[in-house]
Order: C-alpha cells, then structure tokens, then sequence
C-alpha cells in the first residue's frame, strides 16, 4: 500500500509538471509556437523574447508553482502525522520537476526546470529557498549570465542543506536536481567555457541593431550610361536619285 502512494505521488506531480504553461500562453495571446521563438524553450526566459514581459512573468510563476503545488498536496495528503510525509512531498515534488523537463504531450521535450526548482525549494525548504534565491540574484547581478546564476545556486543547494541538518532525503533530492539541472544546461555550459553566453541583456541590444539595420532606407538604383545617354539625330534623308 505504501508503494502505491509514492507511485500515486510521482504520476500526480509528473502529469502536473508536463502542463506546458508557456507554449498555452504564448498560443493564447496568439503569438504562435513559443518552440518556433529564440531558443525553442517553453521557459519564461524564452517567453520574454516574445516582448511579453506579462506572459513570461506568469510563465515563471506557474511553472514554479508546478513542482511547490506537487510537493505541498502530497504532504497534506500524507498528513502531519506520517512519518513519510517529507519523503511524499519529494517524490511528488521531484516528479513534477521531471515532467517540465520532459513532458509527454511535448515529446519529452521541455524546459530546463530553474524555476520549477525554485518552487519547490521555496515551498519544501523555505528558509534554503530564500537563501538560494538570493544566491542568484548576486551571481546574476554580477555576472549578468542568468544560466550560470543557475548553476552556481544548484551547486551550492545542497553544500548549505548538509550544514544546515536538513533530512538525508531532502539533501539527495537537491543533488539529483542539480545534476539534472547541470544536463539541461549542458549547451548553456560548452558557451560558458567558451566565453560565447549571452549576458542578461545583450539579447534585446543585438535585437534593436538588428530592426535599425532592416529599417534602412534601400539606397536608389544606379542609373546606367545608356539610360542618360542623349538620344543620336535622325539620319538625314538622302536625295531621290
């Protein structure tokens, strides 16, 4: 019976997880395929090229909100009282996680799971969340590359939930995390290493010289020799013999 509940769990927060928040909404604002846009992710960041900064900001808490909501109605099915209930809230949290990165209605082919990290780090373990959260505005606002933002806050996670006594559970959920985090970012890595990442920024300036560029009035056509060439004089007529 317990292992029918943590199977319920996963299936519960997986299927939750897969609902692609960002591709329903671009759609429903009527800007088409958000894979067809920037980077073809269905995240908030890629959501954000399309000029909609309402959209990629509801993208954001929604699909942090997937992996929070998994986590907080498995433990309150589970019950206060259950010594499992932590373990519950993982699972189901975790299976969410999974299903953003690889949802089934999508071919398996997702987001790259930040913000749903972030839900359910601020929802199962509030006071880490928080302290991760700020861990990537400072790496972000000093570094201004959002990706490595990312990694160094998933890295430092579970460093911070050994020293802080968090449950052996919750620290073994947050090193698989970052290491499904570190895979999704794996092209995001290569750039990084080969100093070609885009900074926060740099996107919306390449985009403005790119419209000022096509914006150019085309220059007017040459004119040819012969078109400005003036005309020969009639033959004169020769006389009758």
């Amino acid at each position: 019976m317990l292992t029918l509940y943590f199977i319920l769990a996963a299936v519960g927060g997986y299927l939750l997880g897969s609902v692609p928040f960002g591709l329903v909404l671009v759609r429903a604002a009527g800007l088409g395929d958000i894979r067809s846009i920037g980077s073809g992710n269905i995240g908030a960041t890629n959501v954000l090229r399309t000029g909609r900064k309402d959209l990629a900001l509801a993208t954001l808490v929604l699909d942090a909100g997937k992996a929070g909501i998994a986590l907080f109605l498995a433990r309150l099915i589970a019950g206060a009282e259950n010594p499992l209930q932590i373990e519950f809230g993982l699972v189901a949290g975790f299976a969410a996680f999974i299903g953003h990165c690889y949802p089934v209605w999508l071919k398996f082919s997702g987001g790259k799971g930040v913000a749903t990290y972030f839900g359910l780090l601020l929802v199962g373990m509030p006071p880490l969340g928080v302290v991760i959260g700020i861990t990537w505005l400072a790496v972000a606002m000093m570094f201004r590359i959002s990706s490595l933002a990312a990694l160094a806050s998933v890295t430092l996670a579970p460093v911070l939930a050994l020293v802080g006594g968090y449950s052996p559970a919750e620290i073994v959920c947050l090193v698989a995390l970052a290491a499904l985090i570190f895979w999704r970012h794996k092209t995001n890595i290569a750039r990084i290493r080969a100093g070609t990442e885009p900074r926060m920024g740099e996107k919306k300036k390449d985009d403005e010289e790119a419209s000022a560029a096509t914006a150019k009035p085309a220059p007017a056509p040459a004119v040819t020799e012969s078109a400005t060439a003036e005309p020969s004089p009639p033959a004169e007529p020769t006389p009758d013999a």
